[in-house]
């Protein structure tokens, strides 16, 4: 937060949170970033960074110098358009999850947030229906809006009701159309 803003980094490998400061001074989760996705977007407009950002597990980016993106990007239309094009999912992505959490009681917000996990690790190759958690709870509470003993209770709720398996970090989606149906349960 707050460096000169320099490069974008393609996430090669591993897990990513990223956060800022809310008016209060608490940290903010505001991104969980993986395999595929770019990092530093947020230093574009102001030329420095709004928010940390920092691996969760062992991780590789590859750094791409932005003026040097510029110059290519001038030279070869095609990578201009697909550098627009990976900005505006970026903006849809965020903007999609915004709207939702306004308008989702504590148990949708889990339940999307494990759907949106699941469907981001099929798409990068990985299992859609078991994987390890690289945030922790409070972690994920502070990205959903919520306080850690909620997450908790919902995880456990979660569990009992048959949707997932949680061993720790160890996540197994047991019943994927459950979750959905969660997400439903106050739009009916």
């Amino acid at each position: 937060m707050g460096d000169r803003f320099t490069s974008l980094y393609a996430v090669r490998s591993g897990f990513f949170k990223s956060s800022g400061l809310r008016d209060n001074g608490r940290d903010q989760v505001t991104r969980f970033s993986m395999t595929g996705d770019v990092l530093g977007l947020d230093g574009i407009g102001q030329e420095h960074h709004i928010c940390n950002t920092v691996a969760l597990e062992d991780s590789d980016v590859c750094a791409i110098p932005f003026a040097g993106l510029q110059e290519l990007a001038h030279e070869i239309p095609s990578l201009q358009r697909e550098f627009h094009r990976a900005m505006s999912r970026e903006i849809v992505r965020e903007r999609g999850v915004m709207f939702l959490l306004g308008s989702m009681n504590a148990e949708e917000r889990l339940a999307m947030f494990l759907l949106n996990l699941s469907r981001r690790f099929a798409a990068s190759g990985y299992s859609s229906s078991e994987f390890h958690l690289r945030m922790t709870r409070e972690e994920i509470g502070s990205y959903l809006g919520q306080k850690l003993e909620t997450v908790s209770r919902i995880f456990s709720r979660f569990q009992q009701e048959g949707l997932i398996g949680v061993q720790q970090k160890y996540i197994r989606i047991l019943d994927s159309a459950g979750l959905e149906r969660v997400m439903a349960r106050d739009s009916d």
